[in-house]
Order: C-alpha cells, then structure tokens, then sequence
C-alpha cells in the first residue's frame, strides 16, 4: 500500500512540474514556483526509492533508483537551462511514473482478486 501512495505521489508531483513548467514560460514568478515543484518532485522520488525499498522487490527497487537518477539529472539540466534535454526527459520521467502506476497498481488488483 505504501509503494502504491508513494508513486501516486510522485506521479502527481511530476505532473505539477508540467504545469509549473507552463508558469515559467508565460508569467515573472514561474521561476520560483517551478523550482519549489522540483523540491516537492526530489522528495516524492525519495519516498517512492524507500517505499521500494522496503518491498523488497529488484523490480521495482530498479525503478525507483532509475528516477532518482533522472531526477537528479533533471535537476541539474534545468539548473544550467539546457532545455533541449531538459524538458524530453521531464515527459519521459512523467510516461515512466505513469507506467509503473499502471504495473504496481494492476498487481495490487491482480492478488487482491486471487485471494
């Protein structure tokens, strides 16, 4: 249940980031709002990585530490305005938050019915 909140969580958070991204480009005080977005995204990836983590399991572990890692790659991207790469792996970083929900979340229901 935990591993489930907590990428609902950062799915959320990343999808926030989006439209604080918008922000950035169109108003003066996007900068702040899309920079304190991406404290919110940093600290949702490190419940997800713990929260995988104590399921023990590889799968998921992997995943988690993959996002960790594009988040901090991220971070640095945006950090020295390289937005030709920044934003791709903004979406990409979004699709795979969507795509492990849609596993872990389709797992749950899978043992919740074979009880």
């Amino acid at each position: 249940m935990f591993l489930r909140i907590a990428l609902a969580a950062q799915t959320v958070a990343l999808l926030i980031q989006a439209v604080t991204a918008g922000l950035l480009l169109s108003s003066a005080g996007g900068r702040a709002v899309h920079s304190a977005t991406a404290l919110a995204v940093a600290a949702t990836v490190l419940l997800y990585l713990v929260a995988a983590v104590m399921t023990r399991e590889r799968a998921a572990i992997m995943a988690a530490v993959g996002m960790l890692v594009m988040t901090l790659v991220q971070m640095a991207l945006g950090m020295a305005h390289v937005k030709i790469l920044h934003v791709p792996l903004g979406v990409l970083m979004f699709g795979g938050s969507m795509v492990q929900m849609t596993r872990v979340w389709s797992a749950a229901r899978a043992r919740t019915a074979s009880a």
